[in-house]
């Protein structure tokens, strides 16, 4: 079941999305909800909210019961900058990084804590139809009904009317070339208009660079609009995650020592390492 506590702290993450977008309307469609079922969250009506519900707008705000301490990294600082440059600038970049050196986490953040930023979590199955629905729902429009051009023409109407939007495609290499190709196409239509970010690991700029050598359509659009240039994360040190340790409860500088070299560079095994430190002292402490 799901506690007051935690409806509470989903009820917050759901007024900072109204917040962010300017209206209940636009909040309830980008968590894909009726706006009574938000006006319900928002106005303490729970009762009437089942669990199922609960647990879906808890999914789409990336909302967990899990406490964990987040930490600003060299990368997270990094990241911020580039994003807040590509906001205010209309900036466009990509940005590449290991797995598990936080991108994923800080772009969530930045975009949970500034208005107009669209962030998508690409996946290989989206089609060009599936990237512009998630586009508008993230925006906080309805795009049923629309066709492709139809939904294209609205996300570029509605970001040319804004100030400052940024958009973020987060995991940009799992999009096929189609889907990559509208990359080029909200350029074109935005340009000076909207930041735009690619960001992947690696793989994104060894594709990209294949295909300039196969000279393959498209790809010396997408290296020209990205600037010629890949932007390297630094990856995560061992100051990075003693940081870590200590604001997720790991306090010993044996264990933050351990922890780092068993590390392999990835915040996420950082993540399930201190986990389980915390979990052998409580049993070593029943």
């Amino acid at each position: 079941m799901i506690s007051n506590r935690e409806k509470q702290a989903i009820k917050e993450l759901a007024e900072r999305q109204t917040e962010r977008l300017g209206s209940q309307n636009k909040a309830a469609n980008s968590l894909d909800i009726a706006p009574s079922t938000l006006s319900a969250v928002l106005n303490d009506k729970w009762e009437v909210i089942n669990e199922t519900m609960w647990r879906n707008i808890a999914s789409k705000l990336n909302y967990t019961a899990k406490t964990w301490s987040l930490v600003e990294t060299r990368d997270f600082k990094m990241i911020t900058q580039i994003c807040t440059d590509s906001q205010e600038n209309a900036n466009v970049f990509a940005l590449v990084g290991n797995a598990g050196s936080g991108k994923s986490c800080t772009f969530r953040h930045f975009a949970e804590n500034n208005k107009q930023v669209y962030l998508l979590n690409c996946n290989e199955f989206w089609n060009r139809k599936y990237f512009l629905v998630e586009l508008l729902a993230a925006m906080g429009r309805d795009s049923s009904g629309l066709t492709v051009s139809e939904m294209m023409m609205e996300a570029v109407r509605i970001l040319r009317t804004q100030q400052h939007p940024l958009i973020i495609m987060d995991e940009a290499d799992k999009l096929s070339d189609q889907v990559l190709y509208f990359f080029i196409t909200l350029y074109n239509q935005l340009e000076d208009q909207c930041g735009i970010i690619l960001a992947a690991t690696d793989h994104l700029e060894k594709r990209i660079r294949k295909g300039l050598h196969l000279n393959k359509k498209g790809y010396k659009e997408i290296y020209s609009r990205i600037g010629r240039k890949f932007i390297e994360l630094r990856g995560i040190g061992s100051e990075d995650v003693a940081q870590v340790c200590k604001a997720n409860g790991i306090d010993n500088k044996k264990d933050i020592q351990e922890i780092f070299q068993e590390s392999d560079f990835d915040l996420r095994r950082v993540k399930r390492r201190i986990h389980g430190l915390k979990m052998t002292k409580k049993a070593q402490n029943n």
